[in-house]
């Protein structure tokens, strides 16, 4: 995947891990979760053996998004609708191919904005602390 990506003329930052023995995969994946988060990456990607951790981890950060897909449509949608930019890939669960075609749509998939602008803001609002109540005032303007 790492030499897809720089194939495809894009800047890599490896967060790991560096082998295939089982590890706690948060240690992880909140680094690269941050440096989203902090904008020293545009996006991420996550991989796990099933994806639903690593999603999980990530989007214990502020300022992630992060969506689990596997297949074209949820990579495309996550963009389009809900603008992830944290992808997951449960590494165990689709072929290498596949993986690497989900990552291709993602990455060229732009957010439609509108009415899922709207949503967006809602998100952030509560993760702010505002919550409920602060996420209705957003959904109202």
């Amino acid at each position: 995947m790492i030499a897809h990506l720089k194939t495809a003329g894009h800047e890599v930052i490896d967060h790991g891990t560096h082998s295939a023995e089982s590890t706690d995969y948060p240690l992880y994946i909140i680094p690269a979760a941050e440096a989203v988060a902090r904008g020293e990456a545009e996006r991420g990607i996550v991989l796990g053996g099933s994806g639903n951790g690593e999603a999980m981890a990530a989007n214990k950060v502020k300022g992630v998004r992060c969506a689990l897909c596997w297949n074209d449509e949820t990579a495309e949608l996550s963009r389009q609708h809900n603008n992830a930019n944290v992808l997951s890939i449960g590494q165990r669960m689709i072929s290498i191919e596949i993986a690497l075609q989900i990552l291709d749509i993602w990455l060229k998939t732009p957010f439609e904005g509108g009415r899922h602008a709207r949503r967006i803001n809602e998100l952030d609002v509560y993760e702010q602390g505002r919550g409920v109540e602060g996420m209705q005032s957003v959904a109202l303007e």
